[in-house]
């Protein structure tokens, strides 16, 4: 008798790094917990002083820009793919489209951003995903999104 796997997954910052290409300063994300495979997942971004787009945006006010709040919705919708699919090498995936985006709230350095994520529509290469950003339960900005996946050379192969 086979056991079936728990639908609740995570990635810690080393699970992240194997799935995405994505790199300091541009990745993003710290953690992602509460993964339900092919649905959901939350992503943590703690935010923090020294990251470098706070230096022109803006001095005196440092505030983390909305592209980069929506790109961390992203890379948590990427590890919600890999882990959900079972990749452990690094999955290439592309923004396709960034829809009904809106920003609530700014955020800013000490906060933890929670980033909310659900797939809309799953396709083998595309999906649709809706994003919500938190902070301390309140909502800071929100988006759906597509992306297209390019599968590692090990998952392409026959």
């Amino acid at each position: 008798m086979t056991e079936t796997p728990s639908p609740l997954i995570e990635a810690d910052h080393e699970t992240i790094l194997k799935i995405l290409p994505h790199r300091y300063p541009f990745l993003l994300i710290d953690h992602v917990r509460d993964v339900v495979a092919d649905k959901s997942a939350v992503g943590i971004k703690n935010v923090t002083f020294n990251e470098p787009h706070f230096q022109g945006h803006f001095p005196g006010h440092p505030v983390m820009p909305g592209v980069l709040v929506i790109e961390a919705m992203a890379q948590t919708s990427a590890v919600l793919i890999g882990l959900s699919r079972g990749i452990t090498e690094e999955l290439m995936i592309y923004f396709t489209t960034v829809d009904k985006a809106k920003f609530r709230r700014p955020v800013v350095p000490g906060d933890v951003l929670e980033l909310h994520v659900s797939v809309k529509r799953a396709g083998s290469r595309i999906g649709k995903f809706e994003g919500k950003a938190l902070v301390n339960g309140e909502l800071a900005a929100e988006a759906e999104f597509s992306a297209m996946v390019q599968l590692p050379k090990s998952e392409t192969k026959g």
